[in-house]
């Protein structure tokens, strides 16, 4: 497997004279863009589900999950704890996109185990203002895919809550591990 830190980059200082990894996206991008092809596709997953899941780099979900361009809709963000915005994500998804079905995954060694709701202190302590979303921070993962998979459960705003299934993917072996609810 080729991953992009295996790939060699440009020099350090290539960030300071108007190169860097940004560019190389771009120039990515264009290579893409040179063969791609309209799918033909909308924006309604073919599997009618919405996969939360933590944006850890080493989550490669759609090679995990087995899923292809257009299968499902994915909301990623610190943790893949369900807040309010991903409620409001999921909303979307289900009442104007015909999502039915919701796959929430963490994963082992998440990097908000190492941190306590103090990160607000300390930036409030730097910036001079305390931010309006809190951080999420957990010591138990399972608990913390129990408490995501309630929130979607009891959210008023969410049509269908019979399909809410939660996991903690390893990132060490790329197994999935199921989560009882209770």
């Amino acid at each position: 497997m080729t991953t992009s830190a295996s790939v060699p980059t440009e020099p350090e200082d290539a960030i300071t004279t108007g190169g860097g990894v940004t560019d190389r996206l771009v120039e990515a991008n264009q290579q893409y863009a040179g063969a791609f092809t309209d799918p033909g596709m909308d924006a309604r997953p073919v599997l009618h589900v919405a996969v939360v899941a933590c944006m850890d780099a080493r989550l490669d979900l759609h090679a995990a999950l087995g899923l292809e361009l257009g299968d499902c809709h994915t909301i990623r963000n610190a943790g893949g704890v369900v807040t309010d915005d991903v409620i409001r994500s999921l909303t979307i998804s289900q009442r104007a996109l015909g999502t039915r079905s919701v796959v929430l995954i963490h994963h082992t060694g998440c990097g908000l185990e190492s941190l306590t709701e103090d990160f607000r202190h300390d930036l409030e302590m730097e910036v001079g203002q305390r931010p309006a979303w809190a951080v999420e921070a957990f010591r138990d993962v399972e608990q913390d895919v129990r408490q995501s998979m309630q929130r979607v459960r009891t959210s008023p705003f969410l049509l269908h809550t019979g399909d809410v299934r939660g996991f903690v993917f390893d990132v060490t072996t790329g197994l999935l591990r199921e989560i009882d609810p209770a």
